[in-house]
């Protein structure tokens, strides 16, 4: 461990409730262990936050998921698109909104780490697709978008912390990776514990990086291999904390071939574009 004792205790003190989750995508995620919710529930919550609302529909608008029919109100296009990939846009769409500070070394970095939750998101999404799993796609998008969601707590908590003055606190880049290292996983686990997010998405924060996995988990293997090929694009915040030190594994379980990872490269670098 790179940090001191005296900053993991200050970081085990913050508050779970630290804004990691927009209140509106979290009520939809939440939404997905119900099967039987009906679409004018799922158009209810996002209308609870207008700004959100908006972007969701532009989302929906856009080239990657217009089809032939535009979408003229969120009932439309929750009727068109579903609750799941729904959810999906209303996640990615508020995430990208939480990764600021006033800070500038957790700003850049912040900045990154949403790259990096992107453009894992996007190739999750395309590798499910890929590899013959598109019943899995919006599930993978999810997962990919949220397996670091433990990375963006401890750096709003260290900013508290900082703004706090209660111990002194140098927060320089090494410091904020040597956190990320030690501890990105245990409050990724605890904090979708916490808000009661699907069990998929807190089984994927807790083994992303585990040394040994269960192949026949197709969505962590997805997560995993595409978290792995993040450090060979240039997305990863750190690429010491990717394990193991390569994606065989992951690549045999998928039964993938050499296309279906370059489709998994072109769609992760155009997510740097």
């Amino acid at each position: 461990m790179g940090f001191s004792l005296d900053l993991r205790y200050q970081i085990c003190l913050q508050p779970i409730e630290l804004p990691v989750f927009n209140p509106v995508a979290l009520e939809l995620l939440q939404l997905l262990t119900d099967p039987t919710v009906e679409i004018d529930r799922v158009t209810e919550i996002i209308q609870k936050d207008q700004a959100l609302a908006i972007q969701v529909l532009r989302m929906a608008n856009s080239s990657a998921y217009v089809g032939r029919t535009r979408s003229e109100t969120i009932k439309d296009a929750v009727n068109r698109l579903g609750s799941k990939q729904i959810t999906s846009l209303a996640m990615a769409a508020s995430q990208a909104a939480l990764h600021t500070s006033e800070l500038s070394i957790v700003n850049a970095v912040m900045r990154d780490l949403w790259l990096h939750s992107h453009a894992c998101a996007l190739g999750c999404r395309s590798l499910a697709i890929s590899s013959g799993h598109r019943e899995l796609a919006d599930q993978a998008y999810l997962a990919g978008l949220l397996h670091d969601i433990g990375k963006l707590y401890l750096l709003k908590a260290m900013e508290r912390i900082w703004q706090a003055r209660e111990i002194e606190l140098d927060l320089d880049l090494e410091t904020l990776l040597d956190v990320f290292s030690d501890m990105h996983v245990e409050q990724g686990v605890r904090i979708m514990n916490h808000w009661d997010i699907p069990p998929v998405y807190c089984a994927i924060a807790a083994h992303h990086h585990a040394d040994i996995f269960d192949a026949s988990d197709t969505l962590l293997a997805i997560v995993r291999l595409v978290n792995f090929n993040s450090m060979q694009y240039n997305l990863n915040l750190y690429p010491r904390l990717v394990q193991p030190s390569d994606a065989n594994s992951e690549i045999l379980a998928l039964h993938i071939d050499e296309n279906a990872l370059m489709t998994l490269e072109a769609d992760m670098q155009a997510a740097c574009a």
